[in-house]
């Protein structure tokens, strides 16, 4: 289990980006982890790997501070950043090189993978195109078959296709030893995946719930009328209609909306929090 307790963190003197931030990782599930840019969301992805310290708190990995990044611990997780170049070697070399340092590491997991991306056979991995190299390193990271797999915005880069790819590998990989928390301002490619959101704003996390209970407290409206959207905390006009959101106080059963929801507490954070206390 990841744990962070009463974590603080700033770049500058006295201001800080992350203030206060409380949350648990455990086994089984892929966590969606929200925020407008800036908001600290790759920030707290390092903190969680211990490429960064915190100035206040902690963050442990089964009671072992993350900071100290024993040879066990990074065998056991894997952060794939947003921006990244693959070395001009043949991905036989890079598999040679890298696979090592993951006990779990499976070689036929990994060629299942590259066909689910549709990867062409190159001699060397620079002469793969930027997406191309994103599904390439997505299969690597996934076939490590780590407990705790970070990923900062994996489908940055990717085409639609590949985006269902990616969804389908993701689903495939996933087991009740694993955690997958995928950091992302692009909710609609993730949204049929993610089990739990961890959403940041004002320098704290908004919003720490299951999809599951956040379906049970808000009702999500999709409508063609305005007068569907009495009791809504938030609303808006879109190309097909209306969409907001309330409380769910009829026990209804609506799929739960990311981008609607994460548009909510942008709007008004402190009023969905209070509905979850």
């Amino acid at each position: 289990m990841l744990k962070v307790e009463n974590m603080a963190f700033s770049y500058r003197r006295n201001e800080y980006l992350l203030n206060k931030v409380d949350f648990e990782i455990t086994p089984g599930g892929v966590y969606g982890l929200l925020g407008k840019n800036g908001s600290g969301k790759s920030t707290l992805l390092y903190l969680m790997t211990g490429l960064m310290f915190p100035q206040i708190g902690s963050i442990t990995l089964n009671g072992i501070p993350t900071r100290k990044r024993t040879p066990d611990m990074l065998s056991n997780i894997y952060l794939l950043p947003e921006e990244f170049d693959l070395p001009e070697v043949s991905a036989e070399t890079y598999v040679k090189n890298n696979a090592q340092f993951y006990p779990n590491f499976s070689r036929e997991q990994f060629d299942s993978y590259l066909q689910i991306f549709e990867l062409p056979s190159i001699k060397k991995l620079s002469q793969y195109s930027m997406g191309q190299k994103k599904k390439f390193i997505v299969s690597f990271a996934l076939a490590t078959n780590v407990p705790l797999l970070f990923m900062d915005e994996p489908t940055n880069g990717m085409d639609i296709p590949s985006k269902s790819q990616f969804r389908k590998a993701i689903a495939l990989s996933m087991n009740d030893e694993r955690s997958i928390i995928i950091s992302t301002h692009q909710v609609r490619d993730l949204e049929s995946m993610i089990d739990r959101v961890l959403l940041l704003h004002d320098n704290s996390m908004a919003l720490n719930e299951s999809i599951v209970d956040i379906a049970r407290k808000l009702e999500f409206v999709h409508t063609t009328s305005k007068d569907d959207l009495q009791g809504c905390i938030y609303s808006t006009f879109t190309p097909d209609g209306f969409v907001g959101v309330r409380p769910n106080v009829n026990d209804v059963d609506t799929t739960v909306d990311l981008e609607t929801l994460f548009n909510a507490i942008m709007a008004n954070s402190q009023l969905i929090k209070q509905l979850f206390v």
